[in-house]
């Protein structure tokens, strides 16, 4: 007589490892024997998969994933998903946390729903509240305010004994972090508005998109810029292949970075591009990737190479303002080598800035912003990395001397610039640092939490960037020269055979030939 199966109650991260071993190929037949389930729980599985993956990435404990082993809803699932939210938010900005305050704070979302009943925010619900989404702890302080210097050092020793553990080596150990960057805005004569590019008889247009920078600790193995746009397919872009682009390209209505983003860039991008390079180098493949708590970093069991080997550890909450490499002057450096770019290919074209800015495309941003990324040095990256690796600058023997552009090399530019010779000092300190609090995220107000617990979702389109982006109208030239240079260009960007220093002789070619032209023309 055959025994009846035994019947298995899966854990989250049981899930978690079938949907990889299925995204590899495995079959439902083998997985239902390996696990002891049947194959129809396997199909559900693999029906579920999105809902499960979510689920996991909002947690805040690995460990927890292993025991849990359902994802139960609460009582009050609108309540919950507006406390997630809110949650997350603060813990990413780094505000203080604790019982009490969640408490209050839920007893405001309970009333703001319009939900019917009694609620008591006790001590029960929220420790039902942490076990439904695995969080670890509640109480955080304010990482921005009180700067705790302890759990810096904590942290660092703690991170030293675990790559000398995992016996890592500076090469092994990267950093991400998404940035906000308004990409159209340009200096003025009195003053920079966020996002706006205000020039004389146009109107202001607010052109933003996220950047997400990642590097190893030595700075020697920088990845292509993840860059976030709102159109799937600017049209901007033409007939150019995104595959071709200088930037890892992804679309989002909103042009924020988010989970399900997040995890695609993780799994196609970073992990094989790390294997890459370590190979190249001869070091094991094996790798940790350094993050801090923004709501769109997944869990760590979600952010796993397929052996194990390439994963994620996160940055305690107060700590991470203090210490991510990524802050400590390595966007900062990006961003100015941007804007400082922009104004060196007007004053070659020998534009005046209204010219200038209605040509200025999202697909000319993209080559600026990848040539920006292309000049910040390994030493920037290396030194960014010494609070946590002091030992980078004795082991490589770094030159820590280097060349920043300074608020005195941008107003020289702009002494040359048409419209903004006399742009004062202080609108160009705040033209260069305009984005540098702008997150990668979307931050949601209160009432926009409300409404997106409630199921309300912005209605917009995701290509709506293609509608507002202004492309300026095509002029058939008569010169030869230049319609050469912009035939091989889309020639070229339809290519994925040729480099990006190579795309960008020609694109400085067309600049060229663009200013002599029009010399001709204003002697003629």
């Amino acid at each position: 007589m055959s025994g009846k199966r035994k019947r298995v109650v899966l854990t989250i991260k049981d899930k978690l490892d079938i949907i990889k071993k299925l995204e590899d190929g495995d079959s439902s037949k083998q997985l239902a024997v390996i696990y002891g389930i049947g194959e129809t729980t396997v199909r559900d599985i693999r029906k579920n998969k999105e809902k499960i993956i979510t689920y996991a990435s909002s947690s805040d404990s690995t460990s927890l994933l292993a025991k849990r082993k359902s994802m139960k809803p609460s009582m009050y699932e609108e309540l919950d998903r507006a406390m997630l939210e809110w949650f997350n938010q603060q813990r990413a900005k780094g505000n203080p946390i604790s019982g009490p305050i969640c408490a209050k704070r839920a007893e405001f979302f309970f009333y703001a729903l319009g939900m019917d009943g009694d609620f008591n925010p006790s001590a029960g619900w929220l420790t039902r509240f942490k076990q439904r989404h695995s969080i670890r702890e509640i109480n955080i302080r304010n990482e921005r305010l009180n700067g705790d210097e302890t759990a810096v050092e904590d942290f660092c020793n703690n991170f030293r004994d675990f790559i000398e553990r995992e016996n890592l080596q500076p090469e092994q150990i990267y950093n991400a972090d998404e940035t906000g960057l308004f990409w159209k805005c340009l200096p003025s004569r009195t003053s920079v508005i966020k996002g706006k590019c205000t020039v004389p008889g146009h109107k202001s247009v607010e052109e933003r998109i996220t950047i997400m920078c990642c590097a190893n600790a030595t700075g020697l193995h920088k990845l292509k810029l993840c860059v976030v746009g709102k159109a799937k397919k600017p049209r901007s872009f033409k007939s150019t292949d995104t595959l071709n682009l200088p930037v890892s390209y992804f679309s989002q209505k909103g042009a924020w970075m988010d989970l399900s983003i997040f995890r695609q860039w993780f799994n196609k991008i970073f992990v094989p591009q790390v294997r890459e390079y370590l190979r190249s180098k001869g070091l094991q493949e094996k790798a940790v990737l350094l993050l801090d708590n923004s709501p769109t970093h997944p869990n760590e069991n979600v952010l796993r190479s397929d052996d194990g080997q390439i994963f994620a550890k996160y940055l305690p909450p107060n700590v991470a303002s203090l210490i991510q490499p990524s802050n400590q002057g390595v966007i900062g450096m990006m961003k100015r080598n941007y804007r400082a770019g922009l104004l060196q290919n007007n004053l070659e074209e020998g534009n005046d800035l209204k010219s200038f800015w209605k040509k200025l495309t999202l697909l000319d941003a993209l080559y600026e912003i990848a040539m920006a990324w292309n000049l910040v040095k390994p030493v920037t990256i290396s030194r960014a990395w010494k609070k946590i690796l002091p030992m980078i600058e004795e082991k490589e023997g770094l030159d820590f001397d280097e060349e920043d552009i300074s608020v005195a090399t941008v107003a020289t530019i702009l002494q040359h610039t048409k419209g903004l010779e006399n742009v004062t000092i202080e609108n160009i300190e705040k033209w260069l640092e305009v984005d540098s609090t702008e997150p990668g995220y979307e931050v949601l107000t209160d009432s926009e939490i409300i409404r997106r617990a409630q199921g309300q979702t912005d209605e917009s389109s995701e290509n709506e960037e293609e509608e507002i982006e202004l492309i300026p109208e095509k002029h058939i030239n008569h010169a030869a020269a230049l319609q050469w240079t912009e035939n091989l260009l889309d020639y070229l960007e339809q290519q994925g055979d040729m480099i990006l220093p190579d795309r960008l002789v020609i694109r400085k070619l067309r600049a060229t030939i663009r200013n002599k032209q029009k010399m001709t023309n204003s002697s003629q």
